[in-house]
């Protein structure tokens, strides 16, 4: 009897400090958590590279100056090729070197797609903004363009990516909430750009789509590809991505062939359309980018009427990419204060 009042003295003295531990470390552990939170919901804001340097000059890699783009004699003389790295009927892409940086050259493939390859460097060097990869410069009469490199590639790389050690941390709904918030942020200055109304054509499928932005080491999506971007004039016809029929449920109703089976198609025949194609497939780029993470099931309820909204048959009856932007902000903000009001009532 007498051990067994000892055991309890002593369990209760001992107990005591063994407590208050273990809560002072929840409590370190739960601040921690809301600060993190905090931290991450400030950087939200749109990527800045762009801004920090005058119009028509570039900062890259561990450089802290800016300079102007290159024009054909530094990249004739200080570009150096190192290896291919992507390959496409219009450009080859090499990893390059440039005063100790890396940086991806685009060479033009062949001279039939000549008219492919300076639009989609008129469209780089107009569209250059938080949104855009930075141009490093462009020698036109030599069929080349220099842009900064980005290690992961294409959004296409999102899974794998995640998935490795070094990155797994980061594979949240907060960080491919912010991917999706990138690519509609993307169209919705595509929509309203200075050079008009654009509508992403190489879009026709998942892939494409996907093949169309690089993943940056942080986690952001960048637009990349801009070879087909043409242009809407509102009262005239609407564009045509391509001349062949397309299929699919990932297109636009308004992109497939309206006429019966029976009906051989042709290009001529066919309507145009406007920007409103890029609204329809939002939900479905949504959905890769969101993955199966934990909350991204909730993040998918929230945004269960704007999906309605997009993908409604009737172009004119889709929303805006800047309506859409303000319903995925929303929710990325209202997520956020959910999460860290649990983390408060915690304390």
């Amino acid at each position: 009897m007498g051990g067994t009042a000892v055991c309890g003295t002593f369990g209760t003295r001992c107990g005591l400090p063994a407590v208050l531990l273990c809560l002072a470390a929840l409590l370190c552990a739960n601040l921690l958590l809301y600060f993190y939170l905090d931290a991450l919901y400030q950087d939200t804001n749109p990527l800045s590279a762009h801004t920090q340097c005058p119009l028509r000059h570039f900062k890259v890699g561990t450089r802290t100056t800016c300079t102007p783009w290159l024009q054909c004699p530094e990249i004739r003389a200080e570009v150096r090729r190192v290896k291919l790295i992507g390959q496409g009927a219009v450009k080859k892409v090499y990893l390059s070197e440039w005063r100790g940086q890396k940086v991806a050259l685009s060479v033009l493939s062949s001279e039939q797609y000549t008219d492919d390859f300076l639009h989609g460097l008129t469209m780089l060097r107009a569209l250059q903004s938080a949104h855009v990869v930075t141009l490093v410069g462009a020698c036109e009469e030599d069929g080349v363009f220099v842009t900064e490199y980005h290690p992961l590639g294409s959004a296409l790389t999102l899974d794998a990516t995640l998935a490795q050690d070094r990155y797994h941390w980061r594979n949240s709904w907060h960080t491919r909430l912010q991917l999706a918030i990138d690519y509609v942020a993307f169209l919705a200055y595509l929509h309203s750009s200075p050079v008009g109304i654009r509508v992403m054509c190489d879009s026709n499928d998942l892939h494409k789509t996907l093949s169309q932005f690089l993943l940056t080491s942080d986690m952001r999506l960048l637009a990349n590809d801009l070879d087909a971007l043409p242009e809407v004039e509102r009262g005239r016809q609407g564009v045509k991505c391509g001349h062949h029929e397309l299929t699919g449920d990932f297109a636009a109703p308004e992109q497939l062939w309206p006429y019966r089976e029976d009906v051989q198609f042709s290009d001529e025949a066919m309507p145009g359309y406007d920007e409103k194609t890029d609204i329809w497939k939002i939900p479905d780029v949504t959905r890769f980018l969101l993955g199966s993470v934990l909350g991204s099931d909730v993040i998918h309820f929230h945004l269960f009427q704007i999906y309605t909204e997009c993908k409604s048959n009737e172009p004119h009856m889709r929303p805006t990419a800047l309506e859409v932007l303000s319903v995925y902000r929303s929710v990325y903000d209202s997520m956020i204060e959910s999460q860290s009001q649990r983390v408060r009532d915690m304390l």
